[in-house]
């Protein structure tokens, strides 16, 4: 990879490999062009840094019947008439029935239930295969057949009313055998005998039987997490929406043996109540009449109400369309009301349960709520009805929303080990029949163990002064940026009426002399037209532009760019798109609440990133002795995917990756990023071969990057940060997308590979650690890989933060592959000292730098989509039915190299 001219068009070196196919490119792991990767073992652990005791949040098990064996059984429900039965929260019942009806016949075994379609028991079944009647009885509301009304007197097409409130239903439950799982397997895994496939089955019917007692007590179930239906776990976040505790549970095997991780857990559910209250919460209106119909259509479908009038349960499909007083139904008369038996009569909603139900309806003028079949309505009066308790919320939360989750279900430490402690004891798990049966006993409290506090890192600022972070913190009172930029020719904008431009102007520059940036005066400050306001955000932009244009001579450095809202603002994605994509000018947006010099100096520290200054640097990056790197050209990707909200499948997925630049520095980078199909965590677009044989791909510009920003030099070492991906997608990251960076390098020109290690980096997990003596979090640079860890794979927790407010969450790495060959207190240092290279702020960060910036900056670029006309491509659909994705815009050559998601 020497440096050519046109290297952009052609590779530097001839091709020695076969050229790439036109087809877009899709590999199985078995099809790499490179030897297939299994994850690494564990090589030894660190012992740098100061000892201290710690706890964490496992509870040790002991197994005394490992000689057990789980035979797994398959089970399908279906009705009388043979239609089969998907619903999910009638399995359990028809289960526990079963058991109490044929507990003989099953020769008194109990179950494990997944709530679907497999259960477990320890040891074999009498038979291999049963087939049983199960008798439930259950409400004709739910299940009216036509011509016969829901009991409740909710109104159906067509109904007549019945006397009959309930009647028993009859169920096929048929049992077959499928596997057997030996408990046995969860032992050899921990010796490292035994692949995790074997012992994964295993430690899933484990989980199972957690899950089962859960649902015993009526809690909602969420994955492996459980909740009580309890107002002391409610935490009100406004918006008709509530959080709701509960607990994480599930075994882990860990170095020292089999451990159940229990852990505080907490999930949204809808404000449980009446629907009128809920809408005008979620609306945030006082009043009935200002509710838009549209928004509560779309918030209520498919939500459970009770009829309280008749204690029933529904699932709303829709609302009526005219209001209660005005929406008619026909209705077949009987002898109850009028001599013409069999007679139709069309009836209004509000006249029905006035003249027949004697209930007097006070909000007639509200639509009625529709509770059939797509084309068999059938209505109830909203005010009638209110929400079933124990509904998720699925969508994603408001930034104020959000706030107030966060600070209302913060828990200390020391009272996070308590909460924890009490619910393993109260729970008593071992003495749940399945599990007793495998003669497994849980311990009672945290288990001990021991941690080691790494050195902080020193930086280097400006005038060659030495910054000593403390606590995880430092700050530039009396210090300058390393490296500052000179701003001579910018502008500000304001898109908001409340903010004094003017001001905000002469303090930045104050705020810059002070950090050592040289500011000029801005060439031009533009107030937005009050009466454009109620513009579209795009015309809002494009009509600024105009005036930016119509003011400025030649394009400005900076532009400083004043919202109105400080989070979700609708200007913001349009704006970015114009000016990161368009124009080519890096931009700063701010929407301060009171301006000081912290406020500044945040500011100014991303100002000075975006346009290629330097705020600080590791003292050892910048001597040039970083072990292992400052030899030999390394390269530094963070990589990450951000997926849009939940249930919005049209929604593109948007992957990005960052490159460091400039070796041997590894506090500067470079983002790429592509769109890619919804909820796909693979990044499909490392290597993008084209028809003409030319690569479009991610890892394309980043080599490129790094071969033009590092003299020449073409990386021999790629460590890799992967964010994002569970367990079960770790030989995926290993065998595709390594397999796409190496096929990228070679198109390049080189048939060599260079050397690799690839790290997982996990926040989204439930191990906390604890002082053991203290009632602070743990300090920053707390590293543990020892106890609970992974018996065989190489892994470890570290907690680089420092945890201000609540409980910490360390962050948990997994080694994949080491080909470079980092010893564990190296690598450990390297990811410490990567948490304190985030240049847009003077703290250390709970996770390696590069995988921040990779979310950073997917998440910058999904907002160039949000404001899209997504309409013609969310309703079209490919020939296979899959939602086309959405070319993202691609940057404008002025601000690619640049960091603009600082």
């Amino acid at each position: 990879m020497e440096k050519v001219a046109g290297l952009e068009e052609a590779p530097v070196m001839p091709v020695l490999h076969p050229p790439p196919s036109i087809a877009p490119y899709k590999m199985e792991p078995e099809q790499a062009g490179h030897t297939k990767y299994s994850i690494a073992n564990r090589c030894g652990v660190g012992t740098a840094g100061k000892s201290m005791p710690l706890l964490a949040n496992h509870f040790q098990v002991s197994i005394n019947g490992l000689d057990a064996i789980f035979f797994q059984y398959s089970v399908s429900i279906t009705s009388e008439d043979g239609r089969a039965i998907e619903s999910r929260g009638i399995g359990r019942k028809l289960i526990d029935r079963l058991y109490q009806t044929y507990s003989s016949e099953l020769g008194g075994k109990r179950f494990a239930y997944d709530g679907e379609r497999t259960l477990y028991t320890v040891g074999p079944l009498p038979n291999k295969k049963f087939d049983f009647t199960v008798v439930l009885e259950e409400s004709l509301a739910k299940r009216s057949s036509t011509g016969s009304p829901a009991a409740d007197g909710s109104l159906s097409e067509g109904t007549k009313r019945s006397k009959h409130s309930f009647q028993s239903k009859a169920f096929k439950v048929e049992i077959s055998f499928a596997a057997e799982v030996p408990l046995q397997s969860i032992a050899l895994a921990l010796k490292g005998v035994e692949s995790d496939s074997n012992a994964q089955d295993a430690l899933r019917v484990l989980d199972i039987i957690l899950r089962q007692k859960a649902a015993s007590m009526g809690c909602l179930l969420v994955r492996q997490s459980f909740f009580h239906d309890d107002s002391k776990n409610f935490i009100e976040v406004g918006g008709g929406v509530m959080g709701l505790r509960g607990f994480h549970s599930s075994f882990r095997p860990t170095k020292c043996g089999l451990s159940l991780n229990m852990d505080v857990s907490t999930t949204m559910i809808l404000t449980p109540g009446p629907v009128i209250e809920f809408l005008l919460s979620n609306q945030n209106v006082r009043e009935p009449r200002y509710i838009d119909w549209a928004k509560a259509k779309k918030m209520l479908k498919n939500l459970r109400v009770r009829a309280i009038h008749r204690n029933q349960e529904y699932k709303i499909i829709g609302l009526s369309e005219k209001p209660c007083s005005q929406q008619l139904f026909s209705m077949r008369m009987k002898n109850d009301y009028s001599s013409n038996e069999g007679q139709t009569v069309d009836i209004t909603v509000y006249e029905y349960f006035a003249k027949h139900r004697g209930i007097e309806l006070t909000s007639a003028f509200l639509p009625c709520l529709d509770v059939g079949k797509p084309k068999r309505p059938n209505y109830l009066p909203m005010e009638l009805c209110s929400l079933v308790s124990l509904q998720r919320y699925r969508k994603a939360l408001s930034p104020m929303q959000r706030a107030s989750l966060v600070e209302k279900s913060r828990q200390k430490p020391q009272d996070r080990i308590k909460i924890l402690a009490n619910a393993v004891s109260n729970y008593r798990y071992d003495e749940d029949p399945v599990l007793a049966a495998c003669g497994i006993t849980i311990e009672k409290q945290l288990t001990q163990v021991e941690g080691r506090v790494l050195e902080t890192p020193k930086l280097k600022v400006g005038k060659n002064d030495d910054c000593f972070p403390r606590n995880g913190r430092w700050n530039f009172n009396n210090k300058t940026l390393l490296q500052p930029v000179r701003i001579d020719l910018w502008a500000v904008v304001n898109f908001s009426s409340r903010c004094d431009t003017s001001y905000i102007s002469r303090e930045l520059i104050k705020c810059g002399m002070k950090k050592g940036i040289h500011i000029e005066r801005p060439y031009t400050l533009i107030e937005e037209d009050s009466h454009l306001r109620r513009s579209s955000p795009v015309a809002r932009v494009e009509k600024m532009f105009e005036l930016l244009y119509a003011k400025l001579q030649k394009e400005p450095t900076l532009i400083l760019c004043v919202l109105p809202e400080r989070k979700n603002c609708d200007i913001y994605g349009p704006w970015k798109k114009k000016c990161l994509s368009e124009v080519g000018v890096v931009t700063q947006c701010i929407s301060p609440l009171k301006i000081n010099d912290q406020y500044l100096t945040n500011v100014l520290l991303k100002i000075n990133s975006k346009l290629g200054g330097i705020n600080s640097l590791l003292a050892v990056e910048h001597s040039v002795s970083l072990p292992l790197i400052k030899d030999t050209p390394t390269m530094i990707l963070g990589m990450d995917v951000s997926h849009g909200s939940p249930g919005r499948s049209d929604i593109p997925s948007i992957a990005a990756v960052v490159g460091s630049r400039c070796w041997p520095l590894i506090s500067r980078y470079r983002a790429s990023v592509r769109a890619q199909s919804s909820k796909v965590e693979m990044i499909d677009a490392l290597y993008k071969p084209l028809a003409d044989g030319k690569d479009d791909g991610i890892m394309r510009e980043l080599l490129l990057d790094f071969y033009d920003s590092s003299n020449g030099r073409k990386p021999a070492q790629i460590i890799v940060f992967r964010d994002g991906v569970s367990e079960s997608q770790f030989n995926q990251v290993l065998n595709i997308e390594l397999d796409q960076i190496i096929k990228a390098y070679q198109h390049l020109g080189d048939v060599d590979a260079p050397k690799f290690t690839v790290i997982v980096a996990q926040k989204n997990h439930h191990t906390k650690l604890f002082q053991a003596s203290g009632p602070e979090n743990v300090p920053p640079g707390t590293v543990v890989d020892t106890k609970v860890v992974h018996p065989r794979n190489y892994d470890f927790y570290m907690c680089t933060h420092a945890g201000m407010l609540g409980t910490s969450r360390p962050a948990h790495y997994h080694v994949l592959l080491d080909e470079i060959g980092f010893s564990p207190d190296g690598l450990q240092n390297l990811i410490h000292s990567l948490s304190y290279v985030y240049q847009r702020s003077t703290s250390a960060i709970s996770v390696v730098a590069p995988v921040h910036y990779a979310h950073l900056a997917a998440a910058q670029m999904g907002q160039f989509l949000k404001f899209d006309d997504l309409l013609e491509t969310s309703s079209s659909f490919t020939s296979e039915g899959d939602v086309p994705i959405p070319e993202l815009p691609r940057l404008h050559p002025n601000v690619q190299s640049s960091m603009f998601f600082c």
